[in-house]
């Protein structure tokens, strides 16, 4: 099993904005006063195009398709909340907590995906869990350790254990079950998605250590981490808020491994943490900004990785 992936699909943003809906657990969302709807959507839309170019620019296949005009969709510049794409030709499909989220599922992409050779064996669908308000939000929610087959997921409004655990069954990996908090206003708060807390490379895991208050649970989470090989570069809460924990590892050009992560990612960590990542791969940074304070995601947020394999 492979842990990254040189194919990541993306969506161009055609109505960004911040997306009221989303706004009530996703902490980290901001209003940006006296700056018009349009002009925040062309900004969008301009970080987008260079953080593309920089990813081909490594050698990263990038299958960009656009948003529809037509729909109010604010946030379907991140795909990795609806669809997740498997080795074994699996797609899943997941049901979202907020309601103008769950157009952004899009049975033409899947269509799109198979005319650029990608073999779609079978579709795992969750999405009838948001009649009863059960919710998991895709690799927003649970990060994949694809090589040891352990699924991490950090519980919140958005990830349900039950709907987690059936998920674990369903492409057979182990769960490892927290609960990760921030700080707001002073009282602790679920983190809204475990991949804004924690990116597992092939050889090493981001994590904010701290945020995973039950001493319990943190030990099993290290124990995984740990007996899986992987070096553990611990962030702090207020990286977090910088969107350090929410990197990707993808493969470019000959197989040359890059850590994908927002500039003010970058700008947030020590000179320390920055020389351990680089021992494992190259760092690829990209200007964010915009779609950080408005959409509350970040690099990760916005890369649905193709595992599938090609005819």
């Amino acid at each position: 099993m492979q842990q990254t992936t040189n194919t990541i699909l993306m969506v161009r943003p055609e109505n960004f904005r911040m997306n009221e809906q989303t706004a009530v657990n996703n902490y980290y969302q901001k209003v940006l006063d006296g700056i018009l709807p349009e002009t925040v959507n062309v900004r969008a839309q301009n970080e987008f195009d260079a953080y593309v170019e920089k990813l081909r620019g490594v050698g990263v296949d990038v299958i960009v398709v656009k948003d529809k005009v037509e729909t109010d969709t604010p946030d379907a510049i991140f795909p990795n909340n609806w669809v997740s794409f498997h080795e074994n030709g699996d797609v899943g499909l997941y049901p979202m907590f907020a309601e103008n989220r769950r157009l952004e599922r899009r049975e033409d992409i899947l269509n799109i995906l198979e005319e650029k050779g990608f073999q779609i064996n079978d579709i795992i669908d969750y999405t009838s869990a948001e009649e009863e308000h059960v919710f998991l939000e895709g690799t927003g929610s649970v990060v994949l350790d694809r090589m040891n087959r352990i699924a991490y997921c950090a519980l919140s409004p958005r990830a349900d254990e039950d709907l987690f655990i059936e998920f674990c069954e369903d492409f057979e990996y182990m769960p490892v079950i927290f609960t990760a908090n921030q700080t707001i206003n002073g009282n602790r708060n679920p983190i809204y998605h475990t991949n804004v807390m924690m990116c597992v490379a092939e050889t090493f895991a981001v994590i904010c250590l701290s945020s995973i208050d039950d001493k319990k649970e943190r030990k099993n989470v290290i124990k995984h981490l740990k007996e899986s090989g992987k070096e553990i570069i611990d962030i702090t809460e207020d990286q977090v808020k910088q969107f350090a924990g929410n990197m990707l590892q993808v493969k470019g050009f000959n197989n040359e491994r890059y850590l994908v992560m927002s500039q003010a990612a970058f700008d947030s960590l020590t000179k320390a943490q920055i020389q351990t990542l680089e021992k494992h791969n190259k760092i690829l940074s990209s200007s964010l900004d915009t779609i950080e304070a408005c959409g509350g995601g970040s690099a990760r947020c916005m890369m649905a990785e193709v595992f599938l394999p090609k005819n």
